[in-house]
């Protein structure tokens, strides 16, 4: 379609204005202005931006979807040859089947020792969260005292150091012996395994603050409650989200092993039934189930430390 054409003219009969330029110097010059109204040119001006975006959207996604899928579809390949004609190690295709029954009704109730998997996962998360809660409330503000105080990073730093390499599940007893059951017990050892990575690195932190802050904190004659919570608490929120991912992970880890000990309802006593059961592919389907959990848990920390990085708005 050819391009619209205005052509700005006198209209006829009309006054025309006296001109002051020279005649001869406008000779042959047509005033006018031109506007390119071609539909399928602006089409192309508007759609090819579009198109361009969609393709490298793709291409990135592409990019970043497709080696973690490599990777899962080689696993899943060495699997499936490592076990033909094994029978002791299932199949993927007999541990997709049996996660097909399971998945089915994961929260069903045939009495205190027959639950789904879902409870399980979710009594382990309970534990969680309660001994992960005790350990935040007392290893946090703790580990400001310790960062912020030399007489008492100097007091605690030998006990400490002292127990914080013992392993969780060397409490488990103690646990046992003090709460008289195996449901608390559990839940004390994910508070001693939680809480030495909240103390360490929330005193870490509040040690790195910069001497200039707390020395105009100081020239001010700012309270040690503002001082905490102005200065400390928005310079140490990297470095204590970092403890608690760590708290959190290892609680994860070691609420399997206490489970397996003491019994009850959670994923890692349930393990240990489809053990006895002779289960294998129960027991390979509760390992994805906790890695799925464990990596979800990390993921949602991770995510709370990019929204609370220190500088962000």
């Amino acid at each position: 379609m050819s391009a619209a054409i205005i052509k700005l003219e006198p209209a006829s009969g009309s006054v025309q204005p006296h001109s002051t330029e020279n005649p001869s110097s406008s000779a042959g010059a047509k005033p006018m202005i031109q506007i390119d109204a071609t539909p399928a040119r602006v089409d192309q001006v508007s759609r090819k931006p579009a198109t361009e975006l969609a393709s490298a959207w793709a291409r990135s996604v592409l990019r970043a979807a497709l080696p973690p899928i490599m990777g899962l579809a080689l696993f899943i390949g060495l699997w499936a040859l490592g076990t033909m004609g094994s029978q002791r190690i299932p199949s993927p295709a007999v541990v997709w089947q049996a996660a097909s029954v399971i998945f089915a009704d994961p929260f069903y109730y045939n009495g205190p020792n027959d639950q789904g998997i879902g409870w399980n996962v979710l009594s382990s998360l309970r534990r969680v969260g309660i001994g992960f809660g005790i350990a935040a409330a007392i290893g946090i503000p703790l580990g400001f005292l310790l960062g912020r105080f030399a007489v008492m990073n100097s007091m605690m730093s030998p006990v400490i150091s002292l127990l914080r390499p013992v392993s969780p599940l060397a409490w488990l007893p103690i646990g046992l012996l003090v709460f008289k059951a195996a449901d608390p017990a559990a839940t004390w050892t994910i508070f001693i395994c939680s809480v030495w990575p909240m103390i360490i690195n929330t005193a870490v932190g509040v040690q790195r603050v910069p001497q200039d802050y707390l020395n105009v904190a100081r020239v001010l004659n700012l309270s040690e409650w503002k001082i905490a919570t102005k200065i400390l608490f928005p310079a140490v929120l990297p470095y204590m989200l970092t403890g608690v991912r760590l708290s959190v992970s290892t609680a994860w880890l070691v609420i399997v092993a206490a489970e397996m000990l003491t019994g009850g309802v959670g994923i890692g006593f349930w393990v240990w039934d489809e053990w006895n059961n002779l289960k294998v592919e129960h027991i390979i389907i509760a390992i994805f189930v906790i890695g799925t959990v464990g990596l979800l848990l990390e993921q949602a920390l991770l995510w709370i430390a990019r929204r609370f990085q220190y500088g962000n708005t």
